[in-house]
């Protein structure tokens, strides 16, 4: 339930220009279609393919370009790495368009955007290649960030289980959580070029993703007990940092979610992408071009 009395300065910070305080934003910036990259660099990547660019902006490593591709008007954002940094970006984002920033107050017509993250992942499985595209059914939370908020309702709380005990997940751990995707967006994004599965979100890139250099990792088969993993036609395909994340706040706050994954890397069989740059420009490409259809 959003609050009805007025919002504080410390809650909603805005800057003297009356931009929300990290992403540098206005409402007017915010289009109804929204791209989330991870890299401030990939921001640029997705605005040459615009017909025409109205605003560009950054602070921090949040890089906004507001702009229009085959007539529709898109807002593309670097998010940064990790979960920490989307619940910055999805938080302020939707404050600008559903909370009357002048009265600190939500308003009571509710805007939901359609926000799409085109980033980069690794698969689990041999069978889901380097330069593969994955779009997230669910995202798989090891990050903890949706327990934080009133989030049970929105929980494949049998799927949880289910993993769970799968995996024997250490109860010293966060919970992992797992919150489905908008349907609807899927609908629109998916074709045969697409694999599709359960997107594992991770809070950090070595040890929680099992990756030892230095530092070992208590339990050294937990990558293959996900990998393992399924629940009646679904399977973990690859594994990021940002999915679960967006999946989560994006339902609880009312926007459509999907996670367009390039697979750079596969875990399974060691191997790495030669040409990481043109598999994500070429996942750019196909998402513009669905979503201005």
């Amino acid at each position: 339930m959003m609050p009805e009395q007025k919002i504080g300065p410390s809650e909603l910070i805005l800057n003297p220009d009356g931009s929300i305080y990290h992403i540098n934003l206005k409402p007017e910036h915010i289009a109804p279609r929204i791209i989330f990259v991870g890299d401030q660099n990939r921001v640029d990547k997705v605005a040459k393919l615009f017909d025409e660019i109205e605003f560009t902006t950054q602070k921090r490593e949040f890089r906004t370009v507001v702009g229009r591709y085959k007539n529709k008007r898109f807002t593309v954002i670097s998010t940064g790495i990790g979960p920490d940094n989307i619940d910055i970006v999805l938080n302020e984002i939707d404050a600008l368009v559903n909370i009357d920033l002048s009265a600190r107050t939500p308003k009571k017509e509710h805007t939901s955007l359609e926000i799409v993250r085109i980033g980069t992942s690794g698969s689990l499985h041999s069978d889901i290649p380097v330069d593969a595209f994955v779009l997230g059914k669910y995202g798989l939370g090891f990050d903890g960030l949706l327990h934080f908020y009133r989030a049970k309702g929105i929980m494949e709380t049998d799927m949880e289980n289910a993993f769970i005990r799968h995996c024997n997940y250490p109860v010293e751990r966060s919970r992992p959580y797992i919150v489905k995707n908008n349907s609807a967006l899927e609908d629109k994004l998916m074709s045969d070029q697409i694999f599709s599965g359960i997107t594992a979100t991770s809070g950090g890139f070595y040890g929680p993703q099992g990756r030892v250099l230095r530092l070992m990792v208590p339990d050294a088969d937990m990558n293959h007990k996900i990998e393992s993993f399924r629940y009646k036609d679904l399977k973990v395909t690859n594994l990021e940092m940002e999915t679960s994340a967006i999946y989560g706040l994006a339902k609880l706050l009312g926007h459509k979610a999907v996670s367009m994954n390039a697979i750079i890397a596969n875990r399974a069989n060691l191997t790495f992408s030669k040409d990481m740059y043109a598999t994500v420009e070429k996942l750019i490409k196909y998402t513009l071009d669905k979503l201005a259809t």
